[in-house]
């Protein structure tokens, strides 16, 4: 399904800790928009839905819905520190096209 690398794991631990009572994981799923169709959705939650996936990896739980699932399936999910930015981003095998400016994609 989606595996999520220590560093990823690490951030979100750090997130749910500044947040006990406000969060419990990390939803990762698609939403309609940009010029190619979809971008991803990155958001802390505080329960899953009744029928997400829970993948728990390194201690920590993400959320995925069922209808998301193949989409992301085999994506690696990792926490990126840079000069500029940081952010959460999908190594994701099941792209077929980005846009130009990387936010939406196309499967």
């Amino acid at each position: 399904m989606l595996k999520v690398t220590e560093r990823a794991a690490e951030r979100i631990r750090q997130v749910l800790s500044e947040r006990p009572s406000e969060y419990a994981g990390l939803r990762v799923g698609l939403q309609d928009g940009g010029c190619s169709g979809y971008t991803y959705l990155l958001d802390f939650e505080r329960t899953p839905e009744p029928d997400d996936m829970i993948i728990e990896e390194h201690g920590v739980k993400v959320f995925v819905h069922p209808l998301h699932a193949p989409f992301v399936a085999g994506s690696v999910l990792t926490w990126k520190e840079g000069r500029f930015e940081s952010g959460f981003e999908l190594e994701n095998p099941n792209v077929k096209r980005t846009c130009g400016c990387g936010v939406s994609l196309e499967f």
